[in-house]
């Protein structure tokens, strides 16, 4: 079953009284379940494509459904609304609230949903275990490696449990060592919650070991290739 269907998506910008063609007709689709690499140069339209795929932006034209939703219909509140329910986001720079612990921090999403936070510290909590933080739950993001960061960054964003995990160059700004440990949790992730996952990345190690990978160019699919031996869970 297909979590994501975009047809003919095309997304284009005014600047400087020019129009910027960044995404000239996506054809892609996504099943539940998947874990997906999003590749290309600079400029090809990978997180334009990540942002339409997200709701944090609206196409011009075409068809994109997520979770049997048109997208392309709703309103502003009714796409907060399905992004809350649906989906988390990873980026590279992780956004965390320096003031607030790594618990407090993973929390937040459910608080802005209007939760009681009492509610949502024993899912918060399992989380941050399940990436490797047991012991750093009580530490403020100053007092955290930026790998560590990156966890609570990812676990914040699984908290609520949504079906689509999007990640713009997740591991952008980590060493080679602590980048290989990101790969390793997005893939545990998927194994054991079923989560659809799609990672936009420059890295190749990543991309190379993702069962699938689109590859952009010029704001079109230039390929859709999967891997051979590399499976994804079926939710």
């Amino acid at each position: 079953m297909s979590l994501v269907i975009a047809k003919d998506v095309k997304k284009s910008f005014q600047h400087m009284g020019r129009k910027l063609e960044v995404l000239r007709g996506i054809d892609v689709e996504i099943g539940e379940g998947e874990v997906v690499g999003v590749v290309g140069q600079s400029g090809a339209g990978k997180s334009t494509f990540l942002h339409c795929i997200g709701t944090l932006d609206v196409p011009t034209s075409g068809s994109l459904r997520i979770a049997g939703e048109e997208l392309t219909k709703l309103s502003s509140d009714a796409l907060a609304n399905l992004r809350n329910r649906t989906i988390g986001f990873v980026f590279q720079f992780h956004h965390l609230l320096p003031e607030f612990t790594a618990l407090e921090n993973v929390v937040m999403p459910g608080l802005i949903q209007g939760r009681k936070k009492e509610s949502l510290i024993p899912a918060a909590s399992a989380i941050l275990e399940q990436v490797g933080l047991k012991d750093r739950m009580l530490h403020r993001p100053g007092e955290l490696s930026g790998g560590e960061q990156q966890r609570v960054a990812l676990a914040r964003a699984l908290v609520l449990e949504p079906k689509l995990l999007l990640a713009d160059e997740p591991t952008g700004n980590l060493d080679s060592k602590t980048s290989e440990q990101i790969h390793d949790l997005f893939f545990k992730i998927n194994e054991e919650r079923g989560t659809t996952i799609v990672v936009v990345t420059h890295n190749v190690g990543l991309a190379e070991s993702m069962p699938r990978v689109v590859t952009l160019r010029d704001g079109r699919v230039e390929k859709d290739e999967r891997r051979a031996g590399k499976a994804y869970r079926h939710s």
